[in-house]
């Protein structure tokens, strides 16, 4: 959800990459759903592996949960977001986690390319 909502509202002003330190076979089909309902189309989208060289080559780096099974490289900037786990959960509970993840995502992006001046 978070790469979906950050390559959405980044508008190709960041390169976003998604991957997942133990990735499901499938995205949920409730999450699908949910992000369908707010114009997103999960539909070609697949879990990923996390990669040391997706890592490596990243400036950000945000985790949620990924402890000590994600690489770790000196002068990267990362971030740990403390969510609940979509996994196993209906639309209606992920509809609170999707708000959440869009707020952060939102807010890294004003850090990543602030607004020009007006």
């Amino acid at each position: 959800m978070a790469a979906a909502l950050l390559h959405h509202h980044a508008q190709g002003r960041v390169r976003v990459t998604s991957a997942g330190s133990a990735p499901a076979d499938d995205i949920n089909p409730a999450v699908r759903t949910v992000m369908a309902e707010i114009g997103l189309d999960l539909t070609t989208a697949f879990p990923k592996r996390l990669t040391t060289d997706a890592v490596e080559a990243a400036d950000v780096v945000v985790t949620m949960g990924c402890g000590d099974a994600c690489p770790v490289f000196p002068g990267k900037r990362y971030l740990d977001w403390e969510l609940t786990d979509p996994a196993g959960r209906s639309a209606e509970q992920i509809r609170p986690i999707r708000d959440e993840i869009d707020a952060r995502v939102r807010g890294l992006l004003t850090e990543l390319v602030p607004a020009p001046p007006s």
